[in-house]
């Protein structure tokens, strides 16, 4: 008997799963894993960053907007989707930040938050899981808390003895942390730009990169992916009110990104099975272990 392999991307918001290894699962999928996005939010407290769909009778349905968006993304990845149930927390702004809203995703007990997540690993049974790093990637509050509340299902889904009636255990065997925009990525970009003597539109955006405060987590896995990178952008563009299709991000030519970077990148944070760094691949060890 063999045994397919599946693979958890667990995500804050919608639009949030095509911008951080959409590519990498696109990737799977074609080789015949099956993917499970789970979307922790509905992505309420969004802002509408694209002009274009900044309208009336889009911001007063805006949980209903972003829930057809991620089901056309889903469908071009052709990843399973599911949502957890809470709310946006939203992105506090001002000097200090005003409190969380009463009941959204960032200020729930852990266990309340993690439970979901615990039941759909139960369920859908990942030997790998993909998830923001301790800091969320970016200091997002409801990608901080996907980290807290990642961590906490992959340790307890396990364990029979915690969060009983969520299903039979199930004990998934690596748990990776998105890479999703390093410095050095964007570095070989403006090369590339410079040596065709083209304008980099990504020169604001690697400036932010160079001054960010926060730690950059080593890449322990780059998972070779460019032959999807149209997939990845088809499903960005699908999140309408979030991705502006005439911004910078879609404005470098595509051999370029696929001659600088070629990858989407990991850090692999957990694992049960043997496995050697640096990888080019979220499943070596899995493949030795699982039947497939």
């Amino acid at each position: 008997m063999s045994e397919r392999l599946r693979l958890m991307a667990v995500h804050a918001h919608p639009d949030d799963e095509s911008s951080k290894g959409a590519a990498s699962m696109a990737r799977y999928v074609h080789e015949g894993a099956e993917v499970l996005v789970v979307t922790l939010t509905g992505g309420e407290a969004g802002s509408i960053l694209n002009p274009a769909m900044d309208r009336p009778e889009i911001r007063d349905d805006i949980a209903e907007v972003r829930r057809k968006e991620m089901a056309e993304a889903r469908e071009i990845l052709g990843v399973h989707q599911e949502f957890s149930g809470f709310v946006d927390s939203g992105l506090p702004e001002g000097d200090p930040p005003p409190p969380l809203p009463d009941g959204c995703f960032a200020v729930q007990p852990l266990e309340t938050a993690a439970e979901p997540l615990v039941r759909s690993m139960r369920s859908f049974r990942p030997h790998v899981v993909t998830t923001y790093d301790e800091q969320g990637g970016y200091p997002h509050p409801d990608h901080i808390m996907t980290n807290k509340v990642s961590v906490e299902a992959f340790d307890a889904a396990g364990d029979p003895e915690r969060y009983p009636g969520t299903g039979d255990p199930w004990q998934p065997l690596k748990l990776y942390y998105h890479v999703s925009f390093p410095r050095a990525r964007f570095e070989r970009v403006a090369e590339l730009l410079d040596a065709r003597g083209l304008e980099n539109p990504l020169t604001e955006w690697l400036e932010r990169m160079r001054k960010r405060e926060f730690p950059e987590w080593d890449i322990t896995t780059q998972v070779e992916c460019d032959e999807f990178f149209e997939t990845r952008d088809r499903a960005l563009i699908a999140h309408a009110t979030q991705i502006d299709p005439n911004g910078f991000w879609f404005a470098v030519p595509m051999d370029v990104q696929r001659e600088a970077w070629p990858y989407e990148d990991y850090h692999l944070a957990r694992s049960l099975v043997d496995t050697d760094v640096p990888e080019d691949d979220l499943f070596v060890g899995v493949r030795e272990t699982v039947r497939v």
